[in-house]
Formats: structure tokens, sequence, C-alpha cells
């Protein structure tokens, strides 16, 4: 196996707990980090350097996000707030008091409304051309909310501390269906293409078609797993996990690819970039690593010797 050399993007100083990748923009693109230390950063997609870091929290923040063209960043956070910020200079523009600790942040496809998901069990719907608004109330979970990603600009899907995936329409408030799952999940990720929701769940990632809200896939670990992420492609994906290690597996039959081990604790997040060249992951040790998905191949900062 080829030998890879990830990126250490160094910056925080306590466990990055969840990344998001935006969409590729003006040939661009860019991600976010969440911290316990209270500093969501952005950084450049392909390289990880830091451009800067949204100041304004008063506790660990657990989830962040960027909109489709990374205008926006949003993050929820352990102050009882979700932010919404300017990502190009770094200003507040909305900050949305819950009623208890913020996990989950989503902007909608239109980029119009805001998903946060809290620990008083319920989630919200913000209209970010009226944010002085009550927001809708999503009610039907019976613990914290873990994750909450938008299908489309009309259906989300949110997991609690339960074992189960919950379809909501958001045009009556209504649960459309729920998806049981074996074990509690930790981790749910949308399809660049909208078509699959991957779910990590215990030792098993799950795939979760969006036409029909039937598991399509589902894949047994070596471990238990934090966070998975489905290539663009579709043809394989990645996860980490308690052992420390970065893990990619064929999509198709769920055979392991490769592993690389690189962090020096459990890794909490991990996500491909919207070009699939590389991925990033977030650790309990308060780095953020980038691994090249195919190693060996000439992008960003990595060199090829053979390329010279």
């Amino acid at each position: 196996m080829a030998r890879q050399y990830p990126l250490s993007c160094p910056g925080h100083t306590r466990p990055v707990v969840h990344l998001h990748y935006s969409g590729i923009t003006n040939n661009r693109f860019y991600f976010i980090t969440a911290s316990k230390d209270g500093k969501p950063m952005l950084r450049q997609g392909d390289t990880g350097d830091w451009i800067g870091t949204f100041e304004g929290h008063k506790g660990a923040v657990w989830g962040a996000c960027l909109n489709s063209d990374a205008s926006r960043a949003a993050t929820g956070a352990a102050d009882f707030t979700a932010k919404v910020w300017d990502a190009l200079s770094g200003q507040i523009i909305h900050s949305f008091t819950h009623k208890h600790i913020v996990k989950p942040v989503d902007f909608s496809p239109s980029n119009q409304l805001l998903l946060t998901g809290c620990n008083d069990k319920l989630l919200r719907v913000f209209d970010l051309s009226k944010p002085d608004v009550e927001p809708q109330m999503l009610e039907g979970h019976n613990s914290s909310l873990r994750c909450a990603v938008w299908i489309s600009n009309n259906i989300v899907a949110s997991c609690a501390e339960d074992c189960e995936v919950r379809i909501w329409d958001v045009r009556t408030s209504k649960t459309v269906t729920v998806v049981p799952t074996d074990n509690p999940v930790m981790s749910m990720e949308m399809s660049r293409d909208g078509e699959l929701l991957t779910v990590v769940n215990g030792k098993l990632v799950t795939f979760i078609r969006t036409s029909s809200y039937e598991k399509t896939k589902t894949f047994t670990m070596p471990m238990s797993m934090y966070s998975a992420s489905l290539h663009p492609s579709k043809s394989c994906f990645v996860a980490g996990g308690e052992d420390f290690k970065l893990y990619k597996f064929d999509f198709e039959d769920g055979k392991e690819l490769e592993s690389y081990k690189g962090h020096f604790g459990p890794v909490h997040c991990v996500r491909y970039s919207p070009d699939g060249e590389v991925y990033c992951s977030g650790s309990e040790d308060g780095t953020v690593r980038l691994w090249l998905n195919t190693v060996g191949k000439t992008y960003g900062l990595w060199r090829n010797p053979g390329d010279s």
C-alpha cells in the first residue's frame, strides 16, 4: 500500500467535533470546522490553509456549515445560540437564541432557511429573510438532537439520541416517516447528488435512499464509527471512529480498500471534498487533517515526484 502523507491543519485547542464543505464556486471550495474551543474556523478546501476564525460564541461549538457558495456560515453552540455569519468578513449577521445547547445546523438548498437541532428535543426552521419572526418548530423526538440535514427545500431528516432517522415535511411540520436503526445515530450526511443519506450507527454504516426512505445498503465496520462520508461518485466511502484511524471502503460490497493512522485521538468527523480528491477529518486530538483520495496523485500541496 502506498504511504499516505496527510496535511495537518493546526489552530484548534480542543477536540474538533464537526466539519462541513461548501459546494464548488468559481473553481474554489472551502470547509468549516466546529470545535469545543468555541472558535469555528474557515479553511481553503483543497489545501487546508486557514482563512479566518469566527469570533463570538461563549461555549463549545458543536455544529457548523457553509451555504452552497460559501458566502454564509452557520454555527450551533453550547451558549444556547445558533449564529449566521458573513463568511467573507467574519461578522455575525444573525444570532438565534434557543432554550438549550444547539448542535446541528444546516442551510436549505435555496439558502433561505436555516435548520437547527437543540438539546430541548426540538428542530427549528428559521426564515433568514425574516429573522425577527419566531421559527417553525418540528416536534417529535424524545431526546437531544444530534444530526439534522435538508433533503430538499421542503424535506428534512433528523436523528436524536434514539435509534431512528426521522423524515419531516416542513410545509406541514409533520413527520413523513421514521426509519429505524440498530443503534443510536452518531453522524448523518446527505450525498452530493441528494440521492442517499449516509447514516453511522454503532458499527454499522447504513445508506438510505431519499426517494423512498428505504435502506439500500448496510455495512459492518471493524469497530464503532463516529462519522462516514460517501465519495461524490459513489464509488467508495470513508469512515473514522474510536481507533484513531481513517478507513476507505468500496461502496458496492463494503470491502476495506485502505486504512491510515494519523490522529492521536478518536476521529469525530470526516467529509469528502466536493471534487472528491481529498477527505478531511477532525479528531479528539484537536487537529484537522486532509487526506488524498488517490495516494500519490499531484493535487493541492501534494506532489508526485514522477510528475516533475
